[in-house]
């Protein structure tokens, strides 16, 4: 692919390819495959699923081309399940506050991005937003081990149940944020400043670091932390964090923004290798997922698991969403987001059409793998340079290079996202959302098999802190 990058309108073009390359993967309007999913194993690509139609919506909003609008629409509805919160009978068996997290941050982008509203007989976006949070908000999904927190797995039958993980906690965290912005509502940035609290004093945020850590087990009331770093958990919460940091202007959030994208840049990104297949710390750094890469060592991207093949891409676009919330971590954010979108685009050159992309951007080369987590992240690492179109506002002027004081302009970034105050259209319902009873059923330790058979977002890394980050998992 050639990109000019000093080019809003090729960046835009190839943005077009690459999402025309992303929905080749998508076959649910096709006889024989369901609306709304990913080809494969439900119980495996559901919650990517969800992700993909929340990309799609930024590929919208990013480049204004409407071509997939229909299909984002019709298969995020197609979802919803009986009681309108993610919960679909068909998969709800296996599903883990993860997985139903990444559609409720879907249909709360939709509702921030004013993407086309739902007819009235349906669901709103913020309606199943508020759906997601109310329901894992209830005190079914909620109990004292740890000191409070989400489990992995919503059911205790369910391998994983008895870990609580940094990614469920952050969805629901980022979720919080955001509807607390959107609707002004402080009940929700109650909720999601205990939630960071409750990450900060069992140790799954650092709080000197700000690293984020994947998880631990209830049976050892969360002591037994589990050390592997993976670029979505500190993304996710970067991106809440920039939320509660508009809607609070709180030099506490100001801070906890700056720690969380310090950790991010430490250590996800990595300087690219030159002829020699040397690295110049000099050079801007690209992105990468140590835990699968390999660090700085070349390590095929067969380590990664399904779900790491995505991660990148979640990356770029809340670092970008980020960088409109916060505005004075923009010079920080925007190199390594260029950075890495030429990086990615350089090695796009597999596949029979001969530009499809893999996962390692930071060697320089294609690494045969293909997937359609591969091409989001470069499609979210393109589209996110579309996100600064000039304009006569800067989006905020910053007193201090940690927050602190900042002047709030009348108008903001193009992109920036919507609240109900500043033209958001979605309605909602604070009264929706069922609460789901668990089994009963004691729930078993987790074993290889059970981590295979539940294969959701973070499938195997509930094992050991030393064996996740032998495997990469």
């Amino acid at each position: 692919m050639d990109v000019d990058f000093e080019s809003r309108e090729s960046i835009k073009n190839a943005a077009y390819v690459k999402a025309k390359d992303v929905m080749s993967f998508y076959h649910g309007q096709e006889p024989g495959y369901t609306l709304g999913l990913l080809s494969g194993p439900a119980a495996e690509h559901w919650w990517e699923a969800g992700a993909l139609w929340g990309t799609m919506i930024d590929y919208w909003k990013y480049t204004s081309d409407r071509t997939y609008n229909d299909i984002v629409q019709a298969s995020l509805l197609s979802q919803v399940g009986p009681d309108r919160n993610f919960m679909e009978p068909n998969v709800s068996a296996f599903m883990g506050n993860d997985d139903q997290g990444f559609w409720g941050l879907s249909a709360m982008l939709a509702a921030e991005s004013n993407f086309q509203n739902p007819a009235p007989e349906d669901p709103q976006w913020l309606t199943l937003a508020q759906a997601v949070f109310d329901t894992q908000t209830g005190p079914d999904r909620r109990d004292s081990s740890c000191g409070g927190g989400l489990r992995w797995q919503v059911f205790a039958f369910n391998g994983g149940y008895d870990y609580k993980n940094s990614i469920s906690n952050g969805l629901y965290f980022n979720l919080a944020a955001r509807l607390a912005r959107y609707t002004g509502n402080e009940y929700y940035a109650q909720h999601a400043a205990e939630t960071f609290e409750w990450l900060l004093r069992v140790g799954l945020i650092d709080g000197d670091s700000f690293d984020v850590f994947d998880g631990a087990h209830v049976q050892h009331e969360c002591r037994d932390i589990n050390r592997a770093q993976f670029s979505y958990n500190v993304a996710v919460l970067l991106h809440g964090a920039a939320f509660m940091y508009d809607f609070t202007h709180s030099p506490l959030w100001a801070e906890r923004v700056n720690g969380l994208l310090d950790s991010m840049l430490r250590t996800f990104f990595i300087p690219p290798t030159d002829e020699g297949g040397a690295r110049n710390p000099r050079n801007p750094r690209i992105a990468f997922e140590p835990a699968c890469e390999g660090g700085v060592s070349n390590v095929p991207a067969e380590g990664c698991t399904h779900d790491m093949l995505a991660f990148k891409g979640f990356g770029a676009r809340w670092m970008a969403t980020t960088a409109q919330l916060c505005p004075w971590t923009r010079d920080r954010i925007t190199p390594v987001l260029r950075a890495s979108a030429e990086a990615a685009v350089r090695q796009c050159v597999g596949g029979a059409n001969g530009r499809m992309c893999g996962m390692q951007w930071a060697l320089g080369v294609y690494d045969g793998s293909v997937g359609v987590g591969q091409e989001m992240n470069v499609l979210s690492a393109l589209m996110v340079l579309l996100a600064y179109e000039p304009t006569d506002s800067s989006g905020g002027k910053v007193g201090d290079e940690q927050g602190g004081e900042e002047e709030h302009p009348a108008e903001r970034l193009p992109h920036t996202p919507l609240t109900h105050d500043t033209g958001g259209t979605s309605e909602g319902n604070p009264d929706v959302g069922e609460t789901v009873t668990g089994s009963e059923v004691e729930f078993k330790p987790i074993t290889r098999v059970d981590v295979t058979s539940a294969a959701i977002l973070t499938s195997a890394l509930i094992v050991s802190a030393e064996e996740a980050k032998q495997r990469g998992d």
